[in-house]
């Protein structure tokens, strides 16, 4: 008992340490992926003012929101990572234990399952327990407003509140059933096919930390890619909680709401029907844009129709750049526990 949990300790720590050097270090190019992934579903970010891509939100965002903005909602995500991707080292090792057990490295095809459901039940079992972490990270990342009161959110204690008080509980699990679909599928090859590569080679244990890297960044690509719209949707539907439908949210600053109140201070005893629709028009498209999608199936109908297939992969560059930091951190896992 005592060496079973000193074991599971030992991924625990290196698993997590692993993990936080290496989403500080990629913080930047995160931040850059979540921004080109959910702009078009933000209510901050009007379409004259869209990101056109990498380099352009490399320009912009330290001019308009200061440099250290990039490593906005790195605090949440290494707080979210740390146990993120502890739990799913110390689970995969107790589910191969499950999925494996009594097959032989040299039956391949039953070894390649048993190392996919290995790794996509770790990815679905610890995300129960973070989603909400993994929330507020996206919703701080995509929060373009500069310091004090243009900002959305103050931190990640106060998105959360704000999200809770706003929608409650099920607001923080906004998208939770698209993610649990994309973990599988991410983890499954990014613990599946790592593994299954690495008892491929004569000594994996020996194997330089050069092959160990090249496996990794291959598997974490091929994952990223194969996963990556389920990830875009799943963003975009965290960018739902706390709208109102049928309720303007921005009354006071949205210039629709602001022209239609003007109109209807300045023509109080005209009552044209023309008029009356141009203002009824005004007001919906207010009180229509405030929900974009209704659910999980309508988002990724509306993003199809009405951005095209490429929508999906928005950011996937980005998201490439950054899985060098997931390579790293299966590489460094590795040999920590060398170590420990």
């Amino acid at each position: 008992m005592n060496e079973t949990v000193i074991s599971f300790g030992k991924d625990f720590l290196a698993g997590g340490i692993s993990a936080a050097i290496s989403k500080t270090a990629v913080a930047p190019i995160e931040r850059i992926k979540l921004l080109l992934q959910v702009q078009h579903a933000s209510k901050q970010i009007t379409v004259d003012k869209q990101y056109k891509g990498i380099m352009d939100c490399v320009v912009r965002i330290p001019k308009e929101q200061g440099f250290l903005s990039f490593w906005r909602g790195n605090l949440a995500n290494v707080i979210r990572y740390f146990p993120t991707q502890a739990l799913n080292f110390a689970f995969k090792d107790k589910y191969k234990q499950i999925f494996l057990d009594g097959v032989d490295k040299k039956q391949f095809w039953r070894y390649f399952a048993g190392n996919l459901a290995s790794g996509g039940a770790a990815g679905a079992t610890s995300l129960c327990f973070v989603y909400p972490l993994d929330f507020a990270r996206t919703r701080l990342a995509a929060d373009v407003g500069k310091a004090g009161a243009g900002r959305e959110f103050n931190g990640l204690g106060d998105c959360l509140k704000k999200i809770y008080k706003a929608d409650g509980l099920k607001g923080l699990y906004q998208g939770f059933s698209v993610s649990v679909q994309g973990i599988i599928i991410y983890r499954a090859s990014y613990f599946g096919v790592y593994d299954t590569a690495k008892g491929m080679l004569p000594d994996p244990k020996n194997a330089s930390i050069l092959v160990s890297w090249a496996i990794a960044q291959s598997v974490t690509a091929v994952a990223g890619l194969t996963s990556y719209p389920f990830d875009t949707v799943r963003r975009r539907m965290m960018m739902q909680s706390g709208r109102k439908g049928g309720n303007c949210k921005l009354l006071n600053t949205c210039q629709c709401c602001v022209f239609s109140n003007a109109i209807h201070n300045i023509e109080l005893h005209l009552v044209r029907t023309i008029q009356l629709r141009q203002r009824y028009d005004l007001f919906s498209m207010c009180f229509a844009g405030d929900i974009m999608y209704t659910g999980t199936i309508d988002c990724w109908k509306k993003i199809a129709r009405d951005e095209g297939g490429k929508a999906f992969f928005k950011g996937a560059w980005s998201n490439v750049l950054r899985g060098m930091g997931g390579a790293f951190v299966l590489v460094l896992y590795d040999e920590l526990k060398k170590v420990l």
